[in-house]
């Protein structure tokens, strides 16, 4: 079988933090914490199969699926919630929230899965960005069923967005939520045409809005999103794992 070097586009020091976690945990290892946490990365952020990689570092594929696993585990537990995330949201101008779609493989139960807005099985993630679209918390999934709105409440984001006082930027899709949170004029039936004032102010809201996409697409940065192909329970693991790397050693403090 051929192998063949690959590089992965993240820091020494984002490696070297997956290194200590790794090392903390004090058990032996065919390969040393390096060498472990350099195969988890390039399966996250370079979305490298398990069977690659097995064969790149030498290891079973058994092997190299329990070192990802382990290494997800471990930054999960370090990534921040909701109520940490607030202490730095609630500093913001404005926030802007956004939900994103993450394609899965289909699965056995794939009703709740599939998404009818985006024609796909996937798993919904809500993404709150600051005003120049840096990401700055990602929520744990939802079936992709769950329309963007129901999502925000499940995960208390409006109540808590409310709370800190933070006005929040958002698309149609939140329309009617209360609190802070701003979304774009719509027309309704009794209402079927937007006036000048109504259409100026939407276009000012989706010029400033837009500006979130950059944060859905820092995350979607990292290959493993391109298509989920493990267990849809594991994708909430993943992101967390991939906000924790995101935010680096200032994450540190476990849940």
């Amino acid at each position: 079988m051929l192998s063949y070097p690959s590089a992965v586009g993240l820091s020494t020091r984002t490696l070297n933090h997956l290194a200590d976690l790794i090392r903390r945990q004090g058990r032996w290892r065919r390969l040393d914490a390096g060498q472990q946490a350099l195969l988890a990365l390039a399966h996250l952020r370079n979305g490298d199969t398990i069977a690659r990689l097995a064969c790149g570092f030498a290891v079973s594929v058994t092997t190299a699926w329990r070192y990802v696993r382990e290494a997800i585990d471990l930054l999960a537990a370090h990534a921040e919630d909701l109520n940490q995330a607030m202490r730095r949201i609630a500093r913001l101008a404005y926030a802007i929230l956004d939900g994103t779609l993450i394609p899965i493989d289909r699965v056995a139960d794939q009703k709740p899965y599939y998404s009818g807005k985006h024609k796909r099985h996937g798993v919904n993630v809500q993404v709150i960005a600051d005003c120049k679209g840096r990401l700055i918390w990602a929520s744990p999934t939802l079936p992709g069923t769950v329309h963007d709105l129901t999502a925000a409440r499940t995960h208390d984001l409006i109540d808590a967005l409310t709370s800190a006082n933070v006005m929040t930027l958002a698309d149609k899709a939140y329309q009617g939520p209360g609190g802070s949170i701003r979304t774009p004029f719509k027309p309704r039936r009794h209402r079927p045409r937007l006036s000048h004032r109504q259409k100026t102010v939407n276009r000012h809201h989706a010029k400033i809005r837009a500006v979130g996409e950059r944060a859905v697409a820092t995350l979607k940065d990292w290959k493993i999103l391109t298509k989920l192909r493990c267990c849809p329970r594991r994708a909430t693991a993943i992101v967390q794992a991939i906000l924790a790397l995101h935010h680096g050693p200032t994450s540190q403090n476990p849940r």
